[in-house]
């Protein structure tokens, strides 16, 4: 085996895909007991961040694998066992379902000085492997650690209720008849309060800084093929801002008409929340908004505008720390929290290593994946040469510096791309 890839959802089951069909040997280590990633996870019932009410917010379209569409049966936007079992299936068709290693976790991941990579992994039974290649992918994602604000508000330790962080939340049925807290405004959030509104007592979202609410579908189109569409690529940034903005404000209206505060930053320029119901779900009476958790007082929740309210339980949606604790110190995140990856795959310090699938566009993801795919199997096949290190720390600074200007320096920002510009740098180096 000549490489190494860990992950086998969305983008390991891409990369395995693109690797075989160049004729490149490699093994798929995945430690669940199946196939898909997150997507699997709600009906095995176990800890992570797919949730039972959980969908794509993508359209099947582009979100399925270019060469094994979705069935049609499926809806526009399907739920999580249905790509689940879809993800498996393409596991099958591709032939890649036979190269990966089920109940597998890697331990450790180490360069050797002869340029080799040494991969650790322990199985079900607990018996540790050490196995050489030439090659090592990291595909498994970074939903693993979550992030929780550090400290927690003051009297979080003696607050009467449960705190929980979205890594731990199943289904809103677990919490029916209670009074839940739900803090954040990303697709985690809106989606979780939307859940729990349908089962809690009451349901109250706090949230700390505006972000734009984007509905699943503008004029009709969803937002991730208007994201790919020729038309919408060819505006310039300020012209698809403007786009953007006046068809939000037909779609919704303004954020502070539902109390959510209004977002200070232009669109495209933070991360977007893709959600068709939380909006509603205020409207309709369903969800409360509230500003920022101040502090726990006994059972109470205590906002910063003075505001209070009794809470049962309160679920932090604030995201995941970005760690490998496979890989070693600095890779690929360095100490200011940057991701440090030319064209979103390659350390530059690191010859040998690559990690697909850790990029975050506004659309969907799976086009981006195969390309990386594509891209890094053309790399290992000889067909694509990379440029010497000083020339990819020099692009990588570059990146860098135009995130922090358009985004600033909030955490994950350093791996969001544009799917059109992003796909274009691939299209001109992918082989035929």
């Amino acid at each position: 085996m000549r490489v190494c890839v860990i992950g086998a959802g969305l983008s390991g089951l891409a990369v395995g895909h693109a690797l075989r069909e160049r004729g490149i040997g490699f093994v798929c280590l995945e430690k669940a007991d199946d196939v898909g990633g997150i997507w699997r996870q709600p009906e095995a019932g176990e800890r992570g961040p797919g949730y039972e009410s959980l969908h794509l917010n993508t359209a099947k379209q582009l979100t399925g694998y270019a060469d094994f569409p979705m069935p049609e049966s499926y809806p526009l936007y399907p739920r999580h066992s249905q790509f689940a079992a879809y993800l498996r299936s393409f596991a099958e068709w591709s032939g890649v379902r036979e190269h990966v290693e089920l109940r597998t976790e890697v331990t450790s991941v180490r360069q050797e000085p002869d340029g080799m990579w040494t991969v650790v992994s322990r199985d079900a039974r607990g018996t540790e492997t050490s196995r050489r290649f030439e090659r090592v992918i990291v595909a498994s994602g970074h939903h693993t650690e979550p992030a929780l604000p550090d400290p927690l508000p003051a009297g979080a330790d003696s607050f009467a209720g449960t705190i929980l962080h979205s890594l731990d939340y199943r289904t809103g049925a677990d919490f029916a008849g209670r009074r839940v807290v739900v803090v954040g405004l990303g697709a985690s959030a809106v989606d979780i309060a939307a859940d729990l509104s349908r089962h809690a007592a009451e349901t109250f979202l706090s949230v700390r800084r505006g972000l734009h609410i984007v509905p699943k579908q503008l004029y009709g189109m969803s937002v991730d093929v208007i994201a790919e569409a020729p038309w919408f690529n060819e505006m310039s940034f300020a012209e698809r801002i403007q786009w953007a903005e006046q068809a939000l404000l037909v779609a919704r209206g303004k954020l502070s008409d539902y109390g959510l505060p209004e977002p200070d930053h232009p669109v495209f320029s933070s991360a977007t929340t893709l959600s068709d119901e939380i909006l509603s779900r205020i409207r309709h009476g369903a969800v409360t908004p509230r500003p920022a958790i101040d502090s726990f007082d006994g059972d109470r929740v205590v906002f910063t505008d003075g505001s209070s309210t009794p809470a049962d339980a309160v679920v932090y949606c604030t995201g995941f720390h970005m760690t490998w604790p496979f890989l070693p110190a600095g890779c690929p995140v360095a100490a200011d929290g940057s991701v440090e990856l030319y064209r979103r795959v390659v350390p530059a310090d690191r010859p040998g290593l690559y990690f697909v699938g850790l990029v975050r566009p506004v659309g969907a993801i799976t086009r981006l994946v195969e390309a990386q795919a594509r891209w890094v199997a053309g790399i290992i096949g000889g067909e694509i040469s990379l440029p010497s290190a000083a020339e990819m720390r020099e692009e990588i600074d570059a990146y860098l510096t135009s995130i922090a200007q358009r985004y600033g320096r909030t955490r994950g920002a350093s791996i969001q791309v544009d799917v059109g510009p992003y796909l274009a740098e691939f299209r001109e180096s992918l082989p035929v």
